[in-house]
């Protein structure tokens, strides 16, 4: 048989309109998929998105199973692994697609100069955005600072935006296989403790059901400018988990919207905000390309003089959904129990750490990168600068969101507040289910008190972001 090409998965879980295999399958040769667990990927997860990478891996291997094919799994140095395989298979060809975060970037970059040394073709094709973030460009060249003028030149381009692929019949399997570490012996889900499984309830996992869900949410996108922000009931598409593992491309989820509104005759406002939402994300990644650092500087260079809080107690109350505000300790113990949060409720409580208790952005990221099955590395941190006034197109400190206010408009007879406070609920069982026995919480404790006064809280941010701008 032709030498095999090695295709080295990374967030691409999904058969249909994946380029990276297409690009594999380009040729005559056998495919021979890949998963690397390596350094750099143990590195950039906490402990609910590594959960939930095992799960994304064990519904992707048995799709190629289904198939013929087979995902080896093997751990180490990416290059050590990648150089390895191909000894053992002889292999002349490295498919794969790219990422776009810093460490991501540097081991790429590293790996494809060190095969080309050894002879090998390396290849990476874009299988993770609509565009790739170096092609969207001001009308002065270098890249745009502000969502509005970046969406109007996103719709400009929209005839860009290839079809979808079909999922290929033929995966070109080969006639042996190289072997295979265990996944169980990963451990992914070990940091998860005995929360794994509370929050395994709640989880979209897996190609078709990622499509059966983008299906669900096709009747309901006409009302997705209002619904998205309704609480007590589900507005949104829920499919971030899945864009985030890539078991469904953005670009299936903008042709499908199309496709309705080109046949509904119903107001386009709802599927418009929805495309609009994938292009929020696409501009998230178009920044952590050009400033690298977004996930870990202050974008605004002035927001360096801001009193953050380091991390203390007042954030830790806030962490378990103990602050004795009802809409921001409800979204945390969503937050804990479910690996999800309502966006609504993402910039609610990253509003009141970082404005009402002054609490440096920075940690609140990091227990986002904890605890998020959909965690992505772009959107988090862009989500978390712009709401505490230090990142790009970000909102004005001095826009302060009020818990009790915004509850009061969204959450129409209290019913997320109460699916996760009401001790009795199914939902805030599993809460305290899933929470560290170490935090000696249970469903009988009495509601705490406010960690602070809404108007002191928000007096204490606005003349602390005086003095900063005096």
């Amino acid at each position: 048989m032709p030498a095999p090409t090695i295709l080295w998965i990374r967030k691409e879980f999904r058969l249909a309109d994946n380029p990276a295999l297409n690009e594999a399958l380009s040729g005559d040769e056998p495919v021979i998929p890949v998963f690397i667990l390596d350094e750099a990927t143990r590195d950039a997860y906490g402990a609910a998105p590594l959960w939930r990478l095992g799960e994304a891996i064990a519904s992707f291997s048995k799709a190629l199973e289904s198939k013929g094919q087979r995902l080896i799994l093997r751990s180490g140095e990416a290059l050590e692994v990648l150089r390895a395989l191909i000894a053992e298979t002889g292999a002349e060809r490295v498919i794969w697609g790219r990422h776009y975060d810093k460490p991501a970037r540097e081991r790429d970059t590293s790996v494809k100069a060190a095969l080309k040394e050894d002879g090998i073709e390396a290849v990476s094709v874009c299988a993770h955005l609509l565009f790739e973030p170096w092609t969207i460009e001001t009308k002065t060249g270098g890249p745009y600072r502000v969502y509005s003028p970046f969406k109007r030149a996103c719709f400009e381009r929209e005839d860009e935006i290839g079809e979808p692929l079909p999922a290929p019949d033929d995966l070109a399997a080969p006639d042996t296989w190289p072997e295979s570490e265990s996944l169980s012996d990963w451990a992914l889900g070990a940091a998860m403790n005995r929360g794994g499984e509370v929050v395994a309830r709640y989880a979209n996992v897996g190609e078709a059901a990622a499509l059966e869900r983008l299906e669900e949410f096709v009747p309901i996108v006409a009302e997705y400018d209002e619904g998205r922000n309704a609480l007590g009931i589900t507005g949104t598409s829920r499919l971030s988990e899945n864009y985030a593992w890539g078991e469904i491309s953005t670009r299936t989820a903008w042709h499908r919207i199309r496709s309705y509104m080109a046949r509904s005759s119903k107001p386009d406002d709802g599927p418009i905000v929805y495309l609009q939402e994938l292009l929020w994300r696409e501009f998230a990644y178009h920044l952590l390309f050009h400033y690298p650092d977004l996930a870990t500087e202050n974008w605004r260079e002035d927001w360096n003089a801001f009193p953050w809080r380091e991390n203390n107690d007042d954030a830790e109350r806030w962490r378990r959904g103990m602050t004795g505000v009802a809409g921001v300790d409800a979204a945390m113990r969503e937050l804990y129990a479910t690996g999800y949060m309502h966006n609504r409720m993402r910039m609610l409580t990253a509003s009141f750490l970082t404005k009402h208790l002054m609490v440096d952005w920075r940690v609140g990221e990091a227990w986002f990168r904890e605890c998020l099955t959909d965690f992505d590395p772009a959107s988090n941190a862009m989500g978390w600068q712009w709401v505490a006034g230090s990142g790009p197109d970000a909102t004005p400190f001095f826009r302060i969101f009020n818990p009790e206010t915004q509850v009061e408009k969204f959450d129409k007879g209290n019913r997320y507040a109460s699916r996760w406070l009401d001790g009795e609920s199914e939902d805030a069982q599993n809460f305290f289910a899933a929470i560290p026995r170490s935090w000696e919480m249970s469903a009988d404790d009495a509601r705490p008190d406010p960690v602070i006064g809404l108007k002191e809280g928000r007096e204490r941010a606005l003349e602390a972001y005086k003095e900063m701008k005096g």
